[in-house]
């Protein structure tokens, strides 16, 4: 009765239709000082575009009868996180349009605070905490510098079985890259993702939700392990 309730609490289907989550994906977005607004449209659009991608789109679908749960918050100082996205289960690319739609219409939550990634890591964390139950349990987080707030990485990393991942933005000389494989991202086959630019950040987005994406069996076989830069 409990799980029943549930699922009809998170929209989910009865048992009669076998469905089960296989990812709950939070994806954590940067809006810290150093992204001006410009950037921060590109960032916006940029996710909004890779939603609404067909590639994308398969990466979600690409299990018949399992589906994906997808939040995403925006976040900067030690305070200052936001969700933009509660939790939406993704059955069909009409939910994903509806998502990049969304976000399309979304004003900006902060702006000229630090970059307070440790803090980013525990919303995260907490967001997962909350989340529909789900086989796997993944964050992302993008940015584009290291930790200048509050408490580092390392020292926010949950107990929980949570996957990590990174998408660094605007590295030149793979410094941030480095800097978010040794510190920020965790777990199996945890990895980070890199875009030249906010510019860039819609084809490095699109690269890492499908890899982020991809069914379990095929990650274990196919993806490279993680970068120690």
């Amino acid at each position: 009765m409990v799980r029943l309730a549930l699922a009809l609490a998170l929209g989910l289907p009865g048992a009669a239709t076998a469905e089960q989550c296989r990812i709950a994906l939070a994806l954590g977005l940067d809006v810290s000082s150093s992204v001006d607004g410009r950037e921060y449209a590109l960032q916006t659009r940029g996710l909004a575009a890779a939603l609404a991608s067909d590639s994308v789109r398969e990466a979600f679908l690409a299990v018949p009868g399992e589906v994906v749960a997808l939040n995403i918050y925006e976040w900067s100082g030690r305070r200052q996180q936001q969700t933009r996205q509660e939790w939406v289960i993704i059955r069909s690319a009409a939910d994903l349009d509806a998502v990049a739609g969304r976000l399309a219409e979304m004003g900006r939550s902060f702006e000229q605070y630090p970059t307070a990634l440790g803090h980013a890591v525990l919303y995260g964390a907490e967001t997962l905490a909350a989340a529909p139950p789900c086989a796997e349990l993944k964050l992302d987080i993008s940015g584009d510098g290291t930790n200048n707030d509050g408490i580092p990485p390392p020292l926010a990393a949950p107990d929980a079985p949570i996957v990590i991942n990174g998408l660094v933005v605007g590295d030149e000389g793979e410094t941030l890259a480095r800097y978010y494989a040794n510190f920020v991202i965790r777990g199996p086959g945890a990895f980070v993702e890199q875009a030249s630019d906010y510019q860039d950040f819609e084809v490095a987005m699109k690269r890492k939700l499908e890899r982020e994406l991809r069914p379990a069996a095929v990650s274990l076989l196919g993806a490279p392990p993680a970068p120690r830069l």
